[in-house]
């Protein structure tokens, strides 16, 4: 199915690793041109050599940045705008889970978890947007099942991501009908999170294969293993895409069944 990517101008948060790579390998694959941003120099300066090479150096640009810094954020939408002239997909990808529960959760770690989670979306928003509605673009929020399914060892991040959730939905409506905004909810997709964990297992002597398994065992997923980045990145290609015109304000899970509401 052609998603009617080609030619299109995309830009991804988080573009070094995981669902953020994913997402701007696949979009190049489609056709897009990808501006992407990650924190790490070295690792920004990697993707974009590499992918530079494998797809043409003038569809992709790499910028370090924290997306946390407003106007650093801006100015990386100026020069999205210098080099390719629009933004018609806005791919908000940034930030990993905090493990604790109410009692460990300070209030540093409130505020710190908070800023993260929401900024990471409001910043690119508020830069991007001129752009995206002369497009009629897309904005796409990588959000988590935690949003409607909260953990209690998760809880400052199960109610960071509520928020973050809650912001899609009002965006949705706000920008309408020049911006459409949606996001997907993620269940366990393999990450560097989880080979950490792997690595620091208590039997050395299990396999990744043997590890991730009983992992999907004991959270109860359907499909029995964790998710793929390129899986989750399919799911945001869908709905960044023309091939979705019709679709706004939703949401997408991505966790293998892992999902309990209705």
């Amino acid at each position: 199915m052609d998603l009617g990517l080609s030619g299109k101008v995309a830009v991804v948060t988080g573009g070094t690793s995981g669902i953020g790579l994913a997402t701007v390998e696949l979009l190049l694959q489609a056709g897009a041109r990808v501006a992407f941003c990650a924190r790490t120099a070295p690792a920004v300066a990697e993707v974009e050599a590499r992918l530079g090479n494998a797809h043409g150096a003038d569809r992709v640009m790499g910028r370090a940045f924290s997306v946390l810094e407003a106007v650093s954020v801006a100015d990386f939408a100026a020069e999205v705008a210098a080099r390719f002239g629009t933004c018609d997909l806005l791919v908000n990808n940034a930030g990993q889970g905090r493990v604790s529960t109410f009692a460990d959760t300070s209030d540093d770690d409130w505020r710190t978890e908070y800023e993260l989670k929401l900024f990471s979306q409001i910043h690119p928003v508020r830069a991007f947007q001129p752009m995206l509605a002369r497009a009629r673009g897309a904005i796409v929020a990588v959000n988590s099942l935690l949003a409607y399914q909260p953990e209690s060892h998760m809880v400052c991040t199960s109610s960071a991501r509520a928020g973050v959730q809650s912001l899609v939905k009002s965006l949705s409506v706000e920008l309408a009908p020049e911006i459409r905004v949606n996001s997907i909810l993620l269940g366990l997709v393999d990450s560097g999170q989880w080979k950490r964990r792997f690595e620091a297992r208590e039997d050395p002597s299990q396999s990744r294969e043997e590890w991730y398994g009983a992992l999907a065992a004991r959270k109860g997923i359907p499909l029995g293993r964790l998710g793929q980045p390129h899986e989750a990145a399919a799911a945001i290609l869908f709905l960044g895409s023309p091939a979705a015109s019709y679709v706004t304000g939703a949401q997408i899970e991505v966790s293998g069944g892992l999902s309990r509401h209705i």
